[in-house]
């Protein structure tokens, strides 16, 4: 959490490769992966992110679990970061944006402005995440199951049957490499060309290896590309090359 804020806070002013992202064609269309876990489209000005899971430690506390309360607040805060960066005329977030059905209607007042205010002059789509199939609750925008939209398909769930142009979030894919004698496992972005797979933006959602069984049969091994979420940058590393 902390290292994103501050990656957030010193790159503000920064766009591109000084910001620390990385481009990827996804089904003929230009992406920007960007190291704060979003993707940018340049030409629809679309800035997508997936599995905020807002809420996430109010959703514990009503189940007796206590977690240190500022998820949401950190979340919304870097997500500002992002949206500040490339200032897009669509925001489209997939799915499991609120971590479960309550979270959407009890999100407090103070942060339900800065949402509308990070809404303000722009569209937004929330799409329906398996956490959260019900949309959201008077905030800015529009819930849908699907999106088309810039010559892509936006969905939280990845499908096998449909994967062509998809950009999809849910499995929260991760990757690990050796660096400097050491195994390091971070979140990235995993496209082979034809679909992309987002990793989850908010600051306490986990991650599954692009090895697990739950990632079989999405893509294309020999062109997949993990786009790894670094402390200071993307790294891009071809799948035969990550650890298994």
């Amino acid at each position: 959490m902390m290292h994103r804020l501050g990656l957030a806070a010193r790159t503000a002013a920064l766009t591109g490769r000084e910001a620390g992202s990385e481009e990827a064609v996804v089904h003929g269309v230009a992406a920007v992966c960007d190291p704060l876990g979003a993707l940018y489209l340049p030409d629809a000005g679309a800035l997508v992110v997936s599995d905020l899971h807002l809420e996430k430690g109010a959703a514990f506390a009503r189940r007796g679990m206590m977690l240190p309360p500022y998820d949401t607040i950190a979340t919304l805060n870097i997500l500002a970061a992002v949206i500040a960066r490339y200032d897009p005329r669509t925001v489209i977030s997939l799915g499991d944006n609120f971590h479960d059905r309550k979270g959407s209607a009890h999100l407090p007042d103070d942060l339900r402005a800065l949402v509308g205010a990070m809404g303000r002059g722009r569209d937004w789509i929330w799409i329906n995440g398996n956490h959260d199939p019900d949309g959201t609750t008077d905030l800015p925008g529009t819930s849908v199951d699907e999106l088309l939209y810039g010559g892509l398909v936006f969905r939280h769930e990845p499908s096998l049957t449909f994967g062509k142009g998809e950009v999809a979030g849910h499995l929260h894919p991760s990757a690990t490499v050796r660096r400097r004698e050491k195994y390091v496992r971070r979140p990235c972005f995993a496209t082979d060309g034809l679909r992309l797979l987002m990793p989850a933006f908010g600051v306490l959602a986990g991650g599954l290896d692009l090895n697990h069984k739950a990632m079989h049969g999405l893509f294309d091994r020999q062109a997949l590309v993990a786009h790894l979420l670094g402390r200071d940058r993307i790294y891009s590393v071809r799948y035969a090359n990550l650890l298994g």
